[in-house]
């Protein structure tokens, strides 16, 4: 019988997020690592054109899931997610914007402050 379960990265992550919800006292990293701990069939797919949509030129997003490169994005966003197409990275960059491991971005705002969960 196969291996079920989360990967030892992802544990390894939501484990990161608790931490850093508890130690810098920011409820962002909770939400994150409780989307998370839900079973994968269920986590977030977003396209970029739903953060066309949904989002403001500047703004910081983390994905609890996986971005998917389906439309387009115009605006500078920094976007963090699990895990990312090559054309999701390359929509985002080609606007001018940032792609960024979820742990990078914990570690460049602990706080958590101004980051926006999309899916």
């Amino acid at each position: 019988m196969g291996r079920t379960g989360k990967s030892d990265s992802v544990l390894e992550l939501i484990g990161t997020l608790k931490r850093s919800a508890l130690e810098n006292e920011a409820p962002i990293w909770k939400d994150v690592a409780k989307r998370l701990e839900k079973p994968k069939s269920s986590w977030a797919e977003v396209n970029l054109s739903h953060l066309e949509r949904t989002t403001a030129d500047g703004d910081i997003v983390v994905v609890p899931g996986k971005l998917l490169g389906a439309g387009s994005v115009s605006k500078k966003l920094t976007v963090a997610s699990v895990s990312m197409s090559e054309s999701a990275e390359t929509g985002i960059t080609g606007s001018g914007g940032k792609v960024s491991t979820i742990e990078q971005l914990i570690e460049k705002n602990p706080s958590g402050k101004g980051i926006r969960i999309i899916g």
